[in-house]
């Protein structure tokens, strides 16, 4: 989404509020402002829990140090956000673009 220029703020809060609405129980955002506002509104919307987190390393740590078998992850952003490496990480695979 950060090819979306000046909409980029508001698409953020919008996949935050749908997150809510579709009874989503965690949400960590990574990165800095397009992530805080998608997080905020997460939050406001009624997500029960949120992370914050500056990178992709501090992401997969997290997220291993909680999920049970069973938990669903979906890892969403724009290619420049490399979050396929949380992905690879979560799912033992080589990390790349490092």
């Amino acid at each position: 989404m950060l090819e979306l220029g000046d909409e980029a703020v508001e698409a953020h809060r919008q996949v935050g509020r749908m997150a809510a609405e579709n009874g989503v129980d965690l949400i960590v955002a990574v990165g800095d402002t397009l992530a805080k506002q998608l997080a905020l509104a997460a939050g406001a919307a009624g997500v029960p829990d949120i992370a914050m987190v500056g990178d992709n390393g501090t992401a997969a740590a997290y997220l291993a140090s909680i999920l049970r078998p069973g938990d669903v992850v979906l890892v969403k952003a724009s290619r420049g956000g490399q979050l396929w490496q949380i992905a690879q990480a979560l799912t033992g695979q080589p990390v790349t673009g490092l």
